[in-house]
């Protein structure tokens, strides 16, 4: 229970400052998580492949959840046009 708590946690925060770096308008809570936690996903996926270990806890987990939310709200931004 505690890990889900943390993952709800650290994406927010990841999708939070993803929106703030994309240059979006804040959607909500909700949409920050949603957003922070498939960047996490894609993060990880991204790091592994290319064969980057970033570690740290809670930090690193933000920083690679933030990245790989930055690179899904591109990616949506892209599609849109």
């Amino acid at each position: 229970m505690e890990s889900l708590i943390i993952s709800l946690i650290v994406g927010a925060i990841a999708g939070w400052l993803a929106g703030i770096i994309m240059k979006g308008r804040n959607q909500g809570l909700l949409f920050n998580v949603v957003i922070g936690v498939i960047g996490a996903y894609i993060g990880a996926w991204l790091f592994r492949f290319i064969g980057i270990a970033i570690t740290g806890g809670v930090l690193g987990s933000i920083i690679t959840a933030t990245i790989g939310a930055i690179i899904l709200l591109a990616l949506v931004r892209v599609i849109k046009r």
